[in-house]
């Protein structure tokens, strides 16, 4: 099996989909890897290191996508500005693309219809599902512990006071106030990052065992209202996408901390769909000038109807970060974990030294999004309003 490496390319992402060690692992087990030189600059690994591990190191990316039958990327496919050309259209029909595809969010789209036309077999990291076998492949569980924390660092800096309480010769100064809405992986992290750093911390999430977790580590609940049976899938593992009664009756529940809150943080999803829309522009407006509003989900939409893809705003004065690569900064870490997590995976899907798509299995299943030039990711056709 040929298996590709390509430098990442979008804007500030400094991760790479292998580090020398999975790379050995692969050419170990009879695989040869071709890595483009560089890929691993942005998070401290050099070409030579690679070449030792058995990477054949390639200049031309052009050259990798030709070859390769497996493309293992952290990003969805991007529009390559050096070679003027998008990486859809260096790909070639039947190879295998395995990456964060995020295929149920609008921005992504049109990507995996081209991918389906091009008869690409697409695989996306997010839809891992949250089962016991599955955990050493679950790279949205490693991501967003990495979002979490940086995530939460990144709001600590936009807001101009203090984090926790703090008594001056003029008085005392009061903690600021987080509020983290989805306690899931990424809240739970960037919780323990706000409450480790001396603030008031509230929490909200649709799912008792969620909210039993936040409360754990000091969290004050914010009760959504919505009871559990409507809230949790019956596996009791994730969160339902609730109907509009319900959505409403969470929205009226948060006003009164949206309110106080100096950092509202977005972490809520609902698995393999678009991450709902927790807090409208009215909520937006009610916030305290200054105050900061970091939505983690932009990458499936986004918990903040107003949050800007890729971008920091300031609307109504509260600053919105809506940056879609937070992992990307903590390079070092998320890429050490990103990548196990990756050749785990491949390892789970290969047979003899080739991938073997078994749609029975539900962690392939849950992961497939293109095969056959069909689009087949459940979310996605959803989303796209064709189911």
């Amino acid at each position: 099996m040929i298996i590709g490496i390509p430098k990442e390319i979008m804007h500030g992402e400094r991760r790479v989909s292998a580090i020398p060690e999975t790379v050995k692992n692969m050419v170990d087990s009879g695989a040869k890897v071709l890595f483009q030189k560089g890929a691993g600059v942005g998070s401290h690994h050099n070409d030579e290191e690679y070449k030792e591990a058995g990477a054949v190191i390639v200049a031309d990316v052009e050259e990798i996508f030709a070859q390769a039958e497996v493309i293992l990327k952290v990003k969805e496919p991007q529009f390559n500005k050096e070679k003027d050309k998008h990486e859809l259209d260096m790909m070639h029909e039947g190879q295998y693309l395995i990456s964060f595809l995020h295929p149920a969010s609008p921005a992504n789209h049109q990507v995996v219809r081209n991918m389906a036309e091009k008869g690409i077999i697409g695989l996306t990291l997010d839809g891992i599902p949250r089962i016991s076998r599955a955990q050493s492949m679950d790279a949205l569980s490693s991501m967003s512990t990495c979002a979490g924390y940086k995530g939460m660092i990144m709001g600590i800096n936009d807001i101009s006071k203090f984090v926790p309480f703090v008594t001056s010769a003029v008085g005392r100064l009061q903690p600021a106030t987080v509020f983290v809405i989805g306690t899931g992986v990424a809240g739970m992290r960037a919780l323990a990052t706000a409450k480790g750093l001396g603030a008031t911390v509230y929490s909200a999430d649709i799912r008792p065992e969620a909210n039993d977790n936040a409360r754990s580590l000091g969290a004050i609940i914010v009760e959504t209202g919505v009871p559990s049976e409507i809230a949790v899938s019956a596996d009791g593992k994730h969160a339902n996408q609730l109907p509009e009664k319900w959505l409403a009756v969470e929205h009226e529940s948060f006003n009164d901390i949206i309110s106080k809150a100096d950092i509202v943080f977005c972490s809520a999803l609902i698995h393999g769909k678009v991450a709902p829309v927790l807090i409208t522009e009215e909520m937006v407006k009610m916030m305290q000038p200054g105050s900061c509003v970091v939505d983690i989900s932009i990458d499936q939409g986004g918990n903040c109807a107003i949050t800007t893809m890729g971008a920091i705003d300031v609307k109504h004065g509260v600053i919105i970060q809506g940056i879609n690569n937070i992992p990307g900064m903590l390079a070092t870490s998320s890429t050490i974990m990103f990548s196990k997590n990756m050749y785990n995976l491949l390892t789970y899907l290969t047979k003899d030294g080739k991938i073997n798509l078994d749609l029975s299995d539900e962690i392939i299943s849950s992961i497939l999004v293109t095969k056959d030039g069909e689009i087949l990711h459940e979310g996605t056709l959803e989303a796209m309003g064709l189911k």
